[in-house]
């Protein structure tokens, strides 16, 4: 009996449950849906995803297919076409992820079928870490004690690379894949291969992972372990990471493990509270106080294009630019900056930012730009106002990171800083009292 794999953020042979429920009858028909929400990505990240299904569909000797439409459509249409009674998928806890399995699960049902959710993408699913009353953890501190308590299980086994039975396609993923979208080409090409991904974190966690917890905060030095990516895009997951930290003693595994709590954070937050990707969670500063007009867009694009005059958030923009990812450190400097010296809402970097990344995950961006902004749950206190300069020293001492996507800093050709930080700071700080005094009535 066929049965369907509905990939979603899972495009993986190995640790993959979801797929493994769909073999145990015998091989899988496994489907794609190209919807018209992958055309509001950036044609970089289009490109990529492009290049992940073709890793894919190799690795499954041909047989993904890639069906163009709403995933209802797609999932539906070819489980009619292979005679399968259940579909089978990992579970979303995302709004339109929750939506996207509710219409599939509907589809199915009318037409005599079934949809069976298996896993997700994160250590712990949404909604499962809490406290002995049942009610949600709402400081990370105590949230990642009891994610750790909980557990997780150990990673699934690899499926059966063979055991697919072939599906069309009608999206070309080899012209996807190759040249990309004219309106953003593939301009930095990043690992694709799920074996090699595999591979590269491997040596990653033998080699490289002890000089985490101490240089995780350099731009300037390769010391990240270039995750972001393929998890966002399901080549690996949080499990199968996890696996390899927990047999390695040292602050520098605990630390890497922090950071999977904070994804498991987030997206338990954001499930919790669907309105938190487009609402603050938290009021801190009055409505009067965000710059609007043609200022604003002036700053807006400014900050967008990297000239703003602060050489540390300049190179982190053109990075973004230019590649799709940015160093984390240096994401935190330029939400900063656009949120307390430019006085723009976060919304506004929080919808570049899904533009541009290409290791974008929903919940994460949202609520790390909530956190920056004082917004969130446990967020940084709004009074906590990144320095671009003394952020810079810190962390590029050397200037490498800054000389290496700001060329022409220190010569004429470099604009001279739009606004004043100290000047900015201040305003910041007493529209944060204006807020608290409204606040308390």
């Amino acid at each position: 009996m066929t049965s369907v794999w509905w990939v979603r953020r899972d495009a993986r042979l190995a640790d993959n449950p979801a797929l493994l429920a769909a073999q145990a009858d015998g091989p899988a028909a496994a489907v794609f849906a190209w919807s018209p929400a992958v055309h509001l990505w950036s044609g970089r990240r289009r490109a990529h995803l492009a290049r992940v299904l073709w890793s894919l569909r190799e690795d499954t000797a041909g047989a993904l297919g890639v069906r163009r439409g709403e995933a209802a459509d797609a999932v539906l249409a070819v489980a009619r076409e292979h005679g399968a009674t259940v579909v089978h998928a990992a579970r979303e806890a995302s709004p339109a992820g929750i939506g996207a399995q509710r219409d599939v699960a509907a589809a199915l049902e009318a037409d005599g079928r079934e949809l069976r959710l298996t896993g997700t993408p994160y250590a712990v699913a949404p909604g499962r870490v809490r406290k002995a009353d049942g009610s949600e953890y709402r400081v990370f501190t105590p949230f990642s004690h009891a994610w750790r308590e909980h557990g997780w299980p150990s990673p699934a086994p690899d499926a059966d690379p063979d055991a697919f039975t072939p599906v069309s396609s009608d999206v070309d993923l080899d012209q996807r894949a190759a040249h990309g979208d004219a309106d953003d080409p593939l301009a930095a090409r990043h690992e694709f291969r799920e074996r090699r991904i595999v591979q590269a974190w491997e040596d990653y966690a033998a080699s490289g992972l002890h000089r985490y917890a101490a240089e995780r905060d350099r731009p300037d030095l390769d010391s990240t372990s270039h995750l972001s990516v393929p998890l966002a895009f399901g080549q690996i997951h949080p499990r199968t990471v996890l696996a390899a930290t927990a047999a390695v003693a040292g602050e520098a595994a605990r630390k890497l493990e922090s950071e999977l709590a904070w994804r498991d954070f987030h997206a338990d937050v954001l499930f919790r509270h669907p309105r938190a990707q487009r609402e603050s969670l938290t009021a801190v500063l009055p409505e009067d106080s965000w710059l609007t007009g043609p200022e604003a867009d002036e700053a807006f694009m400014a900050w967008r294009d990297g000239r703003t005059g602060f050489p540390l958030v300049d190179a982190g923009m053109r990075q973004l630019a230019a590649t799709g990812t940015m160093h984390n450190r240096v994401r935190m400097v330029v939400a900063s900056f656009l949120v307390k010296d430019l006085h723009l809402p976060w919304q506004r970097g929080a919808d570049h930012f899904r533009r541009a990344l290409l290791d974008y995950d929903h919940a994460q961006n949202q609520l790390n730009w909530q956190w920056v902004a004082g917004t969130g749950r446990d967020a940084a206190p709004f009074f906590r106002i990144f320095n671009p300069a003394s952020q810079a020293t810190r962390h590029d001492p050397d200037r490498r990171y800054v000389e290496r996507w700001v060329p022409e800093v220190d010569t004429p050709a470099y604009p001279e800083p739009i606004v004043d930080h100290g000047t900015e700071r201040a305003a910041a700080l007493a529209a944060l009292r204006r807020g608290r005094e409204a606040a308390r009535g």
